[in-house]
């Protein structure tokens, strides 16, 4: 049966889309802004607006917890200090997916 599962598989093994999510979720509070696929852009959606959601919850469960998917110190201190306070305000959809044209 099906029941209770979410999100795409990606065409990969587990342990290789979350390690993708997670170079993928760090490149995106480094830069801000990246670009892949529409599929793979939907399933960061996802763990990006969570990564947001820890960090403007603060304290130091939520630091560690995000320290656990991020991996890179500098990004988990840009995730609580700049970006909170930037979507302090918002109650939800800190990312945005772009459709940027077909590939050449």
């Amino acid at each position: 049966m099906f029941y209770g599962k979410s999100g795409s598989k990606l065409g990969r093994t587990t342990s290789h889309k979350k390690a993708m999510l997670r170079n993928m979720a760090t490149s995106i509070i480094k830069y801000e802004k990246i670009r892949t696929t529409d599929s793979k852009a939907r399933e960061l959606k996802r763990v990006a607006d969570k990564l947001v959601t820890l960090g403007k919850i603060g304290g130091l469960h939520a630091r560690r917890q995000a320290a656990s998917f991020v991996r890179d110190r500098a990004m988990v201190g840009k995730l609580f200090d700049e970006l909170s306070a930037r979507y302090r305000n918002r109650a939800g959809g800190y990312t945005r997916v772009i459709k940027v044209g077909c590939r050449i």
